[in-house]
């Protein structure tokens, strides 16, 4: 996914500076600050992230107002309108994003409940403030995190993890960071708005046996990164 991205970002960049030269050489003459060119800046990174495993409710509500703006900004839609219907689309929209992922992430869900119902850590927040957690040959058995105007670092790389986990993410304007060991696999259900979860690259020792982190994570103007 994220050879895609990088691949995306680099054929716009080369749209745009072939556009600039030839503009530049007298080739062409293609005005890039068109009416509403502005919108291009939430329209392009939102559906680039498209390509992300998670946090396509946020993208798709980013993608649709930038196109609103910018049809408004071309005088094809009257913007008083718009603005009265723009409240009730995007509850309508993470309404129904709601609803299916539930339903293709049924199994994810049913095993997220059994692992919480057994799982004694009470977890840990961190509002206006900072939290660096690390587990050094410890037993884990799963956790809450909470970042609220805050940030919390949790380092799992030396933990002691023998069986399936979960972990419950909560992110509002914050941000956490999740290292994990190599021999663990990583399952993610996330409910994000303009967030998300990010699954950096890392070193995989694992197979079908290995134990399985379950990231349960809710993000609302922040992520979670997981390392």
């Amino acid at each position: 996914m994220r050879n895609i991205k990088n691949i995306l970002w680099g054929i716009i960049l080369i749209i745009i500076g072939t556009i600039i030269g030839t503009n530049a050489l007298g080739i062409t003459n293609i005005n890039i600050f068109f009416k509403g060119w502005w919108t291009l800046i939430i329209i392009i990174p939102c559906f680039i992230d498209l390509f992300k495993e998670s946090n396509k409710t946020g993208n798709i509500i980013g993608i649709l107002i930038g196109t609103v703006l910018l049809l408004c900004c071309q005088d094809i839609l009257d913007f008083s309108i718009i603005w009265k219907l723009a409240l009730p689309t995007i509850l309508i929209i993470i309404g129904l994003s709601i609803i299916f992922k539930d339903i293709f992430n049924s199994k994810i869900n049913s095993e997220i409940k059994k692992l919480n119902e057994k799982r004694l850590d009470k977890g840990y927040c961190s509002t206006f403030s900072s939290q660096n957690i690390k587990l050094d040959k410890e037993k884990f058995t799963g956790t809450n995190l909470d970042a609220v105007f805050g940030g919390i670092e949790l380092d799992l790389r030396n933990a002691i993890i023998e069986k399936d986990v979960v972990i419950n993410c909560s992110c509002v304007f914050g941000g956490i960071d999740i290292y994990v060991p190599e021999n663990v696999r990583v399952k993610v259900k996330s409910n994000s708005i303009f967030g998300g979860v990010d699954e950096k690259k890392r070193k995989n020792n694992t197979n079908e046996s290995s134990p399985v982190i379950y990231i349960n994570a809710t993000c609302i103007f922040g992520g979670v990164e997981i390392k």
